[in-house]
């Protein structure tokens, strides 16, 4: 069992591994806006703070819807279907287009309610501009993510990795030239980051389409020999297998994003505070949801060559991996958190605040890496919509409700504290909810990946699954 475990840990890894470093080059684009910004103005900061509550909803739910496609190829790969893969691909690619032009709209739509935000009317003006600017990215990265799931499905993650970094790169060279206006250049501030990652996002779409052009990985699967129209039925199908994934990476972050418009009532430290703790605690998760997506494809193909009881062991060994980096982040961000704080602001009362939000965050690791692994366990199954559900109960029945009245204080309530705890009670809140969560997908996984193995066993029993 030891032998197996380990074999499956290093196939996971090997994965998962380029991956996770193309996930931390593309946080790091948020990161080096963040970072950038906050040595700018405290007011530039707060732009990109309140802006990124909305570009960070929009963009991980489209991620999720178009997810799906790694789900499909998988089992495609599976079941050594590959002559169908160019057709989902395409289809996927014309979803991408619809799903990425009605984000736009939607990203653009939501800075109205920066107006009724009690903030400064010049903090809500370029936090507004920072979204219309970003948003024009939507559908170069929505096209990106169904290129990105079938490469991924394939088990070609590397091209992931090194586009990626050189995205990183870009960003970081177009930030220090608009957001500080050098070389003769305007000095945009928060706009500045807004041009640096939409035009990021167009240029990873590019990059990826000429690797696939290029490399011999992708011969037999090739999606763009001939034009193909969309096929509504097939479109529909990956819809209703994403729109679930979708909704639930939208009840996660929004609940994170909430908190951040919530708390600009407390002012320009609360938000920049939590924002900055928001997008550190981001990078970390990058490595659970690496461990994630390996998991849809390793338990995608198990289940596609009709293997249930192996895609349960690939299933468990997976989230074994990602609570056991838990534990290690947990650790990691207690003794550094004064640390990271200084690293993204110059501003003392933000590092301080900063300092003390991200003690809420060393908490909620082993929960936050928990639900995330053994929801994309799950979604190997082509299960969604549990998940989903137990998403909106965890994150919209549990951590808003408790964060706003232990950040808010309402007189309304009977057991409100006495005084608001602002952005701390928020993340009290977010413990609570991520909790909850991680438990009742636990016992989801088991209850999905049990009864597949025992249906497939040849007495139709546990006793058979030896």
């Amino acid at each position: 069992m030891k032998t197996k475990i380990r074999t499956e840990v290093k196939a996971l890894w090997q994965l998962a591994w380029p991956m996770l470093i193309g996930q931390l080059a593309t946080v790091g684009m948020a990161v080096s806006d963040v970072a950038m910004t906050g040595h700018v103005s405290a007011g530039d900061l707060a732009a990109v703070s309140l802006g990124a509550s909305i570009w960070s909803m929009i963009i991980v739910t489209v991620m999720g819807v178009m997810m799906a496609i790694n789900t499909v190829v998988a089992h495609e790969v599976g079941a050594a279907e590959f002559a169908r893969i160019p057709h989902v691909v395409r289809q996927s690619l014309w979803k991408a287009l619809g799903v990425g032009l009605i984000a736009c709209v939607v990203a653009n739509a939501a800075t109205l309610i920066f107006d009724h935000l009690d903030m400064e009317q010049a903090v809500s003006d370029k936090a507004a501009m920072f979204v219309h600017v970003i948003s024009l990215g939507l559908p170069a990265f929505a096209a990106y993510r169904a290129l990105y799931g079938y490469s991924t499905s394939l088990n070609q993650t590397k091209p992931i990795m090194i586009i990626a970094i050189g995205a990183l790169i870009y960003n970081i060279i177009i930030n220090w030239l608009l957001i500080y206006g050098h070389f003769g250049l305007p000095q945009l501030g928060a706009i500045g980051c807004a041009v640096a990652t939409a035009s990021g996002l167009w240029l990873m779409l590019g990059a990826m389409l000429v690797w696939i052009r290029r490399s011999p990985a992708y011969r037999q699967t090739y999606p763009f020999k001939h034009w193909e129209g969309p096929h509504w039925g097939e479109i529909g199908s990956m819809l209703k297998l994403g729109t679930p994934i979708g909704i639930t990476y939208f009840a996660e972050v929004s609940a994170f994003s909430a908190v951040g418009l919530l708390v600009a009532r407390f002012g320009v430290v609360n938000v920049s505070s939590h924002q900055i703790a928001l997008n550190f605690t981001s990078l970390v998760f990058m490595v659970p949801m690496s461990f994630g997506i390996g998991l849809i494809t390793r338990v995608g193909q198990a289940l596609g060559e009709g293997d249930p009881v192996r895609a349960r062991f690939v299933s468990w060994v997976g989230v074994g991996m990602s609570v056991s980096f838990g534990l290690v982040s947990a650790i990691f961000i207690l003794l550094f958190r004064n640390q990271i704080a200084i690293a993204y602001t110059s501003d003392p009362a933000i590092q301080a605040m900063t300092s003390s939000l991200l003690l809420f965050a060393a908490v909620f690791q082993l929960s936050d890496c928990t639900q995330v692994a053994t929801a994309c366990a799950i979604r190997g199954y082509k299960v969604t919509r549990t998940p989903m559900l137990i998403h909106l109960a965890a994150f919209w029945g549990v951590s808003l409700p408790v964060g706003c009245i232990l950040g808010l204080a309402p007189s309304w309530f009977p057991w409100s504290p006495a005084q608001p705890m602002a952005a701390g009670g928020f993340w009290i809140g977010l413990i609570l909810g991520l909790t909850v969560a991680g438990v009742s997908l636990v016992w989801f996984l088991h209850h999905v990946s049990h009864g597949r193995a025992v249906a497939a066993s040849p007495a139709g029993s546990p006793a058979g699954l030896a």
